[in-house]
């Protein structure tokens, strides 16, 4: 269980919920008199009601899907869901590259990013390409124009971003000489250091969803046994160091996947909400 049975949090919405239940009380039973004779049935009712109502509390606990965050006067919303069921901006994760080979050498079918390149975007693979190639980058986000490698040849910084209809497509990745996508950390904080100022600069008062970034196949070097309740840890805490901030009505939501939603402790999250 990810939530003890006497775990305080639990403890104190159980004895908020008595308290409020003992002032109604109260006040019926000054106009409302009980025989004797049903006074210790009355009592063994309530006892199992309030039993009831604690296993319940622990259990909604140890089963919370979403919370909702205020982090410095921005409205964040942390859910289990699909990404690509999102209204308005989703951010996909790329290579440094923003490679679209999708071949199970440069990009796995299996990942978010094979997924969206192969069933998710509406166009074909040339038009993303054209959509990226014709995107405005800042000068100092391209790195490299010429690299000899297979798949694409422009390098750029972690946390780039690229705009693509109603997606948000972001370099999350390094790629080592097996073309696989590695990440240290100091590099994955850069890189959310990098896309949360980007995103204050193109979300255009638009709802933003993403990914547990990290999540996925991508390995953080030395960090292997990371869990994603750290991951989700790491990006709010940079979020609120970060410029980003969310204009009402518009909001940030982190979408867990439902396999991954058994691993992370919400309660913890919404506890450590101030701290982040």
């Amino acid at each position: 269980m990810k939530v003890e049975i006497f775990d305080r949090r639990v403890r104190k919405e159980f004895l908020e919920k008595i308290s409020i239940i003992a002032t109604l009380l109260s006040l019926i039973l000054i106009f409302v008199d009980i025989p004797d004779c049903y006074k210790l049935i009355a009592g063994g009712v309530f006892f199992l009601f309030l039993v009831c109502m604690y296993a319940c509390l622990w259990y909604r606990s140890n089963n919370l899907e979403s919370v909702e965050l205020t982090i410095e006067g921005s409205k964040v919303l942390i859910k289990t869901g699909d990404i690509f069921q999102q209204p308005e901006f989703k951010a996909i994760a790329f290579n440094e590259y923003f490679d679209t080979q999708v071949d199970d050498k440069i990009i796995s079918r299996q990942s978010l990013n094979g997924i969206f390149i192969n069933e998710k975007f509406s166009k074909s693979v040339d038009e993303l390409d054209n959509l990226i190639n014709g995107f405005e980058f800042e000068a100092d986000e391209i790195i490299k124009t010429d690299v000899q490698r297979n798949g694409k040849s422009t390098q750029y910084k972690l946390g780039t971003v690229c705009v693509c209809d109603d997606y948000i497509l972001a370099a999350f990745s390094k790629f080592d000489l097996k073309n696989r996508a590695v990440i240290t950390m100091p590099q994955y904080l850069e890189f959310l250091i990098n896309f949360w100022d980007n995103v204050n600069r193109i979300y255009a008062q638009k709802n933003v969803s993403v990914p547990v970034f990290g999540s996925g196949i991508t390995r953080i070097k030395e960090h292997k046994n990371i869990s994603d309740e750290d991951l989700l840890k790491i990006m709010l805490w940079t979020f609120r160091i970060s410029e980003m901030r969310f204009k009402y009505p518009a909001k940030l939501s982190i979408i867990i996947h439902r396999d991954k939603i058994d691993s992370i402790n919400l309660l913890d999250i919404k506890s450590a909400e101030n701290g982040f």
